[in-house]
């Protein structure tokens, strides 16, 4: 039985997103102090005005505002509970200046500074310190202007400007260019491209750092460089090395790409009971990397039903840079077992694909995207990742099947690789996912706040994780550096015990590409003034 009605598809926050949750500050007349000498040492350092009750936030001055701004970004409502760090107080600078000031004055009072373009951290590194105290947090989302020169095929974009908001005004300008970056529109720009970026025309272009021209950077001295002044080693590493290492991101220059006036979507469900023997999860596990380039098909796992009568969905979602004609004719050619129909095919234009996408109800203007917000409820999830180089067989299937439907909100998502994503070199940019892998696995569980168990969910999580061990990639284990997982390296709420650990994580999210961001890292910023929980170390501490 086939489900040939069309309907929107899901990305992780609509699939995930429940209910909010609120927490309690506690001020204290230390954050406040420091928030006076920071703002008078900014003074002495920028000649640009700062009007203070609309760049400081601060818990002792006005709660309800410092939560306001701290949670409005955020998305892992993990993270935002009562007894999780807070800053003490947060900078959200208006001009670039600001920020190079910034880095002059924490480092003179020796605060520890995290940095936060969009808040889609899954671990929450950029709004949350459990290593360091005091530490103060600069929000980059008043830095969200957006450049298009349509006749170059380029665009300037400052880091707090969500990706929904780069391609709507990319749509503004052209309805035959694109963005190949990611699949949720609230993301923020600024870290995103830092990790990668990858979305549904990664098969066709790459990822979003494989298309990056240029770039802003605030230094760990205050200074401004772009790709000349930073030279070459530097713009390599920022473009998948992963953000809050090397320097604060304050714009890409990005390279537009040609997308149809037509491109065509489609989800097609199929339970467990309909898809006997796993005949159609198998063929997109030796298909989905080898369809055309312009082809993204993604499968997305959810459970359905109640404990009675409980069964494993597959969504197969995808987004073709063409009609559904062609479509059609590629579907029959070379994954004829989905069953795929005319019906089936939605066509419309890229703008509307991303909304398709990111799970928005049929029919909702495009402009939705410049509310440069989530437009879901936030949740409290913990998430992890893979990479597949060989079919997972039938036996591994049920067995992942059985696990998921042991827990409460159970979410899996396959995505295909294979393209333009296996052409590139590995040591192109720092992202070395390339060649071989068929396809990246994210594994998403979440929870409610009644639900006063979460150490349950994560034991799931991670005993999944144990079990799909044979069947993922080894020496060393892969993972997504944008999908930041604290597990890898056990890590420590111990700084220099943190540092050390990325001799076990850095393989895992960069491969070989990991020893040449250490060097970088040692040359840029030797006292390692950018870091955090998972930031890449200097040499001088593995010493």
């Amino acid at each position: 039985m086939r489900i040939s009605k069309p309907f929107p598809a899901f990305s992780f926050l609509s699939i995930l997103a429940l209910y909010f949750s609120f927490y309690t500050i506690t001020p204290t007349s230390s954050a406040a102090s420091l928030q006076d000498q920071f703002i008078n040492c900014l003074k002495r350092n920028t000649n640009v005005y700062f009007p203070t009750e609309k760049t400081f936030f601060a818990p002792a001055k006005n709660i309800s505002m410092f939560s306001q701004v701290l949670e409005s970004t955020a998305q892992n409502l993990r993270f935002l509970t009562k007894t999780m760090p807070k800053p003490g107080f947060i900078f959200s600078p208006i001009h670039e200046s600001h920020v190079q000031a910034s880095i002059i004055c924490s480092k003179k009072l020796r605060l520890h500074l995290r940095v936060r373009s969009g808040g889609h951290d899954y671990e929450g590194l950029s709004y949350v310190s459990e290593i360091e105290k005091p530490f103060i947090l600069m929000d980059l989302s008043k830095l969200r202007q957006i450049d298009i020169n349509i006749k170059d095929n380029s665009a300037w974009v400052q880091a707090g400007a969500t990706v929904g908001e780069l391609y709507y005004r990319i749509a503004e300008k052209s309805k035959v260019h694109g963005f190949p970056a990611g699949l949720c529109s609230s993301l923020g720009i600024g870290g995103h491209i830092t990790g990668g970026a990858y979305g549904s025309m990664m098969r066709k272009y790459g990822l979003g750092a494989d298309n990056v021209l240029d770039a802003k950077i605030v230094d760990s001295n205050g200074k401004l460089l772009d790709r000349t002044a930073m030279g070459e080693d530097t713009f390599w590493a920022i473009r998948g090395g992963a953000g809050g290492s090397f320097g604060i991101i304050l714009a890409w220059k990005i390279k537009l790409v040609p997308v149809p006036k037509t491109v065509t979507v489609f989800t097609v469900t199929k339970t467990l009971e309909q898809d006997v023997g796993n005949k159609i999860l198998a063929k997109w596990q030796n298909v989905a990397d080898k369809l055309v380039d312009e082809l993204f098909i993604r499968v997305l796992f959810n459970v359905a039903g109640n404990n009675g009568n409980k069964t494993v969905t597959t969504s197969y979602n995808a987004m073709f840079l063409g009609g559904k004609g062609t479509l059609m004719k590629v579907m029959k050619k070379s994954f004829p077992e989905l069953g795929l129909t005319l019906k089936d095919c939605v066509e419309m234009s890229w703008l509307e694909s991303i909304l398709y996408i990111s799970g928005f109800p049929s029919r909702t203007p495009t402009n939705v995207l410049l509310q440069g917000k989530p437009t879901f409820p936030k949740i409290n999830f913990k998430a992890k990742s893979d990479f597949v180089k060989t079919p997972i067989p039938v036996s591994g299937l049920k067995g992942i099947f059985k696990k998921m439907m042991k827990e409460d909100i159970p979410l899996m998502i396959w995505n295909p690789y294979g393209g333009m994503m296996a052409k590139i070199p590995e040591s192109q940019i720092p992202f070395p996912h390339r060649k071989g892998v068929l396809f990246k696995v994210q594994y998403v569980t979440s929870w409610l706040d009644s639900d006063k168990r979460p150490s349950k969910h994560i034991k799931w999580i991670r005993d999944l994780y144990r079990y799909m061990t044979p069947y993922v990639s080894s020496n060393p284990r892969q993972a997504y550096v944008n999908y930041r997982d604290l597990d890898l390296g056990q890590n420590s709420k111990n700084a220099k015990s943190s540092i050390k650990q990325g001799q076990v994580w850095g393989p895992k999210y960069f491969k070989d590409n990991f020893n040449r961001l250490v060097n970088v890292k040692s040359k840029v910023d030797p006292e390692n003034f950018f870091r955090h929980e998972q930031s890449i170390p200097p040499m001088r501490h593995f010493l």
